[in-house]
């Protein structure tokens, strides 16, 4: 009986580890919203990366 208890428990406990999608998180948004917008913004940064290279070159500013 005591072994269901604590297993019962430790389900129980497990469950509520961790915010919800739903939850408020930063700047008034949800943790999900969150995400998302931290998704997007490394999207992003990622096309800004400079060339390299020979890639570089070819995009200098007319002359």
């Amino acid at each position: 009986m005591k072994n269901r208890f604590a297993i019962s428990l430790s389900v129980i406990a497990l469950a509520s580890c961790g915010p919800a999608q739903n939850d408020p998180g930063p700047g008034g948004v949800t943790v999900g919203e969150a995400k998302a917008l931290d998704d997007a913004a490394e999207m992003l940064d990622e096309r800004n990366i400079e060339p390299v290279g020979d890639a570089a070159k070819n995009q200098a500013a007319p002359q």
